[in-house]
């Protein structure tokens, strides 16, 4: 994939956010004894996954369920983990992320914040979005400065949404085409084009995006976007990830972003590293505790 504009590092650092696959399999065992009978208790049947290539919209569903399913997600409840966004050069933003699912309130507190977050100071920082308003403290202090407000209200929507992209990637105004099969280091993908209704999200610039999905994993083990906000308007950024199953979610832990130069040729390695870990869900938050 080429893309005819060259995208800058610096550009990317704050695009990059707007926005281990490892299923274990059951295995099949079975003891026989001459002696005594043993009496296995039932398993608790899977739900069965529809994932039909001639109608993509099932394939969608398919991700969220085979990423735990919305009735687990949200019986869960909230969710708090530590995130560490670190670019090829060293710099990173490093935070506690805490949501709460109903209502998508995102709080987020910066002990490190070279990169996204007023990289100029060094002082911690606290954001937070509710009710469709962000907020920011510094040092314990509210900041009402219009920039860094705009730098919250769009960091605290990004970061949900890439923690719950397998969830979310479905959501009202999606229109999905399936485009084939395509093989990746011996691994053959279903690939499904995503792309958005301007009438129906209400923004006049919506992301696209072509997702690499497991047919086995029914998971998504790569995708490239595009980012029209930012003048990307091909889907030439790429992103790998890797999930953890954490209390039945397969948690996006590692993503490595992959930035192409302006030949469209991708680094051997990372161009930014997105990595969770202490994941920690049904902690009780509520919309009073995320406060500023």
């Amino acid at each position: 994939m080429k893309t005819t504009q060259f995208i800058k590092f610096g550009t990317l650092s704050l695009l990059i956010v707007f926005l281990s696959c490892n299923q274990k399999k059951e295995k099949d065992t079975t003891e026989e004894t001459a002696v005594t009978e043993v009496v296995e208790k039932e398993t608790p049947k899977k739900k069965e996954i529809t994932y039909d290539v001639n109608k993509p919209g099932t394939i969608i569903n398919a991700i969220a369920e085979a990423s735990g399913g919305w009735d687990t997600l949200w019986n869960l409840k909230d969710v708090e983990y530590s995130y560490t966004y670190e670019q090829a050069d060293g710099k990173k933003d490093v935070s506690i992320e805490r949501y709460i699912f109903d209502g998508e309130y995102s709080w987020g507190k910066y002990s490190v914040h070279q990169v996204n977050v007023l990289p100029e100071n060094e002082e911690p920082i606290i954001q937070n979005y509710a009710n469709g308003k962000a907020t920011v403290s510094m040092d314990g202090k509210e900041v009402t400065d219009e920039k860094t407000i705009g730098t919250a209200d769009f960091l605290r929507q990004v970061n949900y949404y890439w923690f719950m992209m397998n969830f979310k990637i479905g959501d009202p105004g999606t229109t999905y085409e399936y485009k084939g099969q395509e093989t990746v280091n011996g691994k053959t993908y279903d690939k499904v084009t995503v792309a958005y209704d301007p009438e129906k999200t209400g923004k006049e610039a919506n992301d696209a995006y072509i997702l690499y999905v497991n047919p086995e994993t029914k998971l998504i083990d790569q995708f490239y976007f595009s980012l029209p906000a930012w003048g990307i308007n091909d889907t030439v950024l790429l992103m790998k990830v890797k999930y953890t199953e954490i209390d039945g979610i397969q948690v996006p832990t590692h993503r490595y972003a992959y930035i192409p130069n302006d030949k469209g040729e991708f680094p051997e390695e990372p161009s930014l590293s997105e990595i969770s870990t202490n994941v920690k869900f049904n902690n009780g938050f509520t919309p009073e505790d995320f406060s500023i």
